[in-house]
């Protein structure tokens, strides 16, 4: 797919680059069986789906159930993580072969700035089809590239031009190329938000350019108002930006209809196993935290979010799980109204010069932070599974899913 245009092509010089279904594509990729037939990674809950599965309907998060009833003779294949952090790392090699300036977004996608390539590399287009190849014969899988003047609309190019495509959207034609695409398409435009504009008549990004800021902010408050007013007429200042660290590290853990029927402990469970994983992700990272995020998904698909501020930023396993199971207590009457599909914590307020932890001398009862360090050279030793809580030995731990470096 290709959106060709006149004049000022050379300022379209971000790129997105997404691989396609990329957890499906990997298993596709190292099983020639599989290839050009419906797949879906994970039994439970559904991970990913290859393009052919998803032409039945299935999508990610959908509980494993309802995909095999919408394509029974899909082939349900386990996950492999390790398998998948390998071919992010390869996939990530190509980006940086390509341009120095490149942002990742996720273990699957990234913005690359080339602008200035012109004389040693040629037009964005052509590095593109080249980055492309390069993904395609290095690594084995296929990957979608939008091409735009700014990042955002670079992100839709590529969401249009899936799967396994290339799409240019020229200066001189970028608003022709946006109007008329549904109001989803806006970032942070999701199902509630949407069906919220819909009410209201606006189904296309068009209908919001037709709006004023003030408009926009009586129907969907002030600060998303200002955000769609903005994209819907391609204003975003953002520049690719390379060398950032994280602003917050996360983990969550998709329970599909099961969280409906787990005990308080069993959530526990999930919990501390959830915390134990950032808490080490931040260690090793040398980060500290003072901010809980509790994100909840119910059977509903609604959201709920709940959030504690510590006194100071840590990175101790207690301390942060405190917080976190107060916020679960708290959500315990949602949760036992709407049902729980997912949970997920993050931890945000992270300081900017990395951990600058004040302990007292260290007291078992009163500061974890020797044992967290030593729990952390045990398993930096012998593995992850090496040294377990009390409360995870002979649970289900969960997948680790892939992640960026923190």
């Amino acid at each position: 797919m290709f959106v060709s245009g006149g004049g000022g092509v050379e300022a379209a010089s971000i790129l997105h680059a997404d691989l396609d279904s990329f957890y499906a594509s990997v298993e596709q990729r190292d099983d020639a069986t599989l290839r050009g037939r419906p797949v879906i990674v994970g039994g439970g809950v559904v991970l990913a789906a290859s393009y052919e599965a998803k032409a039945y309907g299935v999508r990610t998060a959908m509980g494993g159930r309802e995909a095999r009833r919408l394509c029974p003779h899909a082939i349900v294949v386990p996950p492999r993580m390790s398998a998948y952090s390998q071919a992010s790392k390869a996939v990530f090699e190509v980006f940086h072969d390509v341009t120095p300036l490149v942002e990742p977004l996720s273990v699957d996608e990234a913005f690359l700035d080339v602008s200035g390539l012109w004389r040693v590399s040629g037009t964005p287009v052509e590095i593109a089809a080249r980055l492309r190849e390069q993904v395609r014969d290095r690594v084995g899988l296929p990957i979608t590239v939008g091409i735009a003047r700014t990042k955002f609309l670079a992100k839709v190019a590529s969401q249009e031009a899936k799967p396994d495509g290339l799409l240019l959207v020229p200066p001189d034609r970028e608003l022709a190329f946006l109007h008329p695409l549904p109001v989803r398409r806006l970032w942070g435009v999701g199902a509630k938000t949407a069906e919220k504009l819909h009410t209201f008549g606006i189904e296309t990004v068009a209908d919001v350019a037709e709006l004023s800021e003030s408009t926009l902010g009586s129907l969907v408050g002030q600060a998303m108002g200002s955000r769609l007013f903005a994209l819907a007429h391609n204003i975003d200042r953002r520049r690719v930006v390379t060398g950032v660290r994280r602003r917050s590290v996360g983990a969550q853990r998709a329970l599909g209809r099961r969280g409906n029927t787990m005990t308080d402990a069993e959530v526990d469970a999930v919990v501390v196993n959830l915390i134990d994983r950032i808490t080490r992700r931040m260690r090793a990272a040398g980060r500290t935290g003072r901010t809980v995020v509790l994100r909840l998904r119910f059977d509903d698909f609604s959201r709920a979010t709940r959030s504690r501020t510590l006194p100071r930023a840590t990175a101790s396993t207690d301390a942060i799980l405190q917080a976190a199971r107060a916020l679960v207590a708290e959500a315990r009457p949602l949760v036992a109204e709407k049902g729980l599909t997912l949970v997920g914590f993050a931890v945000s307020n992270i300081d900017r010069d990395g951990a600058q932890q004040l302990e007292l001398p260290f007291d078992a009862h009163t500061d974890t932070t020797a044992v967290d360090a030593a729990v952390d050279q045990v398993r930096q030793r012998y593995g992850n599974a090496a040294v377990t809580r009390g409360v995870l030995v002979g649970r289900d731990p969960g997948l680790e899913m892939p992640h960026l470096p923190d």
